[in-house]
């Protein structure tokens, strides 16, 4: 039986801040065809849960101790290229968003954002993943 519906989206939320990683999972939780599939502190984490959950879309905090998002983003896309990497930052420093520029990320979104904008933009990432053929990458939010 085919199904019009949209497929479930894999996420995974890697931010060093526990309060923010439980904010995103609950706000993401509440919302059909999306699935969490892990919550990480670091980037070696989320290297970690990348290679065993392989999730379509990642919420990825840039400052974060063991290793950073932007190191992490390299190793991910190489891990699964089709990954959409959200660079989630409160950083206001215009070199790290150069810096995000020119990463192997998708988006680059401030933390300041609204929940539902930053939803949106998630299920726009999963629809990339899913829907190659509608993919128009480098967006900023």
């Amino acid at each position: 039986m085919l199904s019009c519906q949209n497929p479930l989206l894999r996420v995974l939320v890697v931010d060093d801040h526990e309060l923010t990683r439980f904010s995103l999972e609950l706000a993401l939780k509440a919302q059909s065809h999306i699935d969490i599939v892990g919550l990480a502190s670091n980037g070696k984490e989320a290297i970690e849960m990348v290679e065993r959950y392989h999730p379509d879309v990642i919420i990825l905090d840039l400052q974060m101790p063991v290793m950073d998002g932007l190191s992490a983003s390299s190793h991910i896309k190489s891990i699964d290229p089709s990954t959409q990497i959200i660079a989630y930052s409160s950083v206001e420093d215009p070199q790290l968003e150069v810096m995000s520029q020119t990463a192997p990320i998708d988006v680059f979104c401030k933390k300041d954002t609204a929940t539902k904008e930053l939803i949106n933009l998630v299920k726009q990432l999963g629809n990339r993943k899913t829907n190659p053929l509608h993919d128009h990458r480098n967006g900023n939010l």
